[in-house]
């Protein structure tokens, strides 16, 4: 009768002739098994390992993992991420708990942490969360003494996004316009007038308006930044009816969540048409409308509260290298230049 034995971790390996074989591990970071499997060798180095083993909390990663949501920088995350490592760190607990500290410090431990990290390469941007989720709770974990290395420092990214072109033209924005909810649209004009995040934007309280201003701290970095409100977005700010304390809300009259806002949004776009522009996108889209008519970095990074290195990347990086506004008004600029004889050519 074959024996079934739980919890065996299988790592496939080629020997130094090419040939190729599986090294059978009584857990994941457990002790390598003897003989073949199913042979009574193989059974007696399972049973030997697991004599007297217990599966603790203490001195196994599910410690570091219950440490980590008790520490001051998960704590200090915003409640839209903390829901988010929640995911990832019920995950990082069901498939490595059981790990020993002490395998951190194997030399094939990266390898299978990548393995596992590569199994969700269909979904990158979940793959390399999750990498990142394991990588804080393990970089807490050291900054603690917990333990002396990191296996997941510097892990590299599957997920390479590339917006050059995603910005929200005058069409798109139109297009969305047509079918969305005023409700919907309230936040996307408040997100072109100020460019400011979806958070920010959502969390707005009347307060933040003194009727020339709009005044809030950026939930992400704790910039605090001043919003000089024109007149497109004074009108909608006076189109907006008081139902409470915060600015923007939903059809049902309350505060808008981040889930329920963020859903609203993606079936407006689907209904627009558009499935490659996201509400982030926003914030970029400011920062060059702003640089087409003319602002300075400083005076858009003093807006969005960017800095100013970080607007001249995103107008270098990704919106404005093929910006034919832009180009436009430079042939204008030079052709008035030229039109007052400062140069012959």
């Amino acid at each position: 009768m074959r024996v079934m034995l739980k919890g065996i971790h299988r790592v496939p390996r080629r020997l130094a002739d090419g040939t190729k074989t599986i090294y059978y591990y009584a857990w994941r970071g457990g002790p390598r098994l003897r003989g073949e499997p199913g042979s009574s060798e193989f059974l007696a180095s399972y049973q030997e390992a697991h004599k007297g083993r217990t599966i603790a909390a203490d001195g196994t990663l599910h410690q570091l993992v219950t440490e980590f949501r008790g520490s001051s920088e998960y704590k200090s995350l915003s409640d839209s991420s903390k829901r988010a490592y929640q995911t990832y760190l019920n995950l990082i607990d069901a498939e490595f708990g059981d790990l020993p500290l002490e395998a951190l410090t194997a030399p094939e431990i990266r390898g299978d942490f990548k393995a596992w990290r590569d199994g969700m390469a269909d979904t990158p941007r979940k793959a390399d969360y999750a990498w990142t989720v394991l990588a804080r709770v393990l970089s807490v974990a050291k900054d603690r003494g917990r333990i002396t290395v990191n296996p997941c420092e510097r892990g590299g990214r599957l997920y390479k996004a590339d917006r050059n072109d995603l910005i929200w033209t005058e069409d798109t924005l139109r297009r969305l316009f047509t079918v969305a909810s005023p409700e919907v649209m309230s936040v996307v004009i408040f997100g072109l007038w100020t460019g400011q995040r979806q958070g920010d934007l959502l969390r707005l309280p009347w307060s933040a308006y003194d009727g020339k201003y709009l005044r809030l701290k950026q939930g992400k970095t704790g910039a605090r930044v001043t919003v000089p409100v024109g007149v497109r977005l004074a009108e909608e700010i006076g189109s907006l009816k008081k139902h409470g304390t915060i600015m923007l809300t939903s059809s049902d009259k309350t505060p808008w969540t981040s889930d329920g806002f963020r859903a609203s949004f993606r079936k407006a776009c689907a209904k627009a048409g558009i499935g490659d522009l996201h509400f982030n996108d926003l914030r970029g889209t400011a920062v060059t409308r702003l640089a087409i008519a003319g602002a300075t970095e400083f005076e858009i990074a003093a807006i969005t509260g960017h800095t100013v290195k970080d607007v001249h990347s995103i107008l270098d990086r990704h919106y404005l290298s093929r910006d034919v506004v832009l180009a436009e008004n430079a042939i204008r600029k030079l052709e008035a230049h030229n039109a007052q004889g400062r140069s012959s050519a």
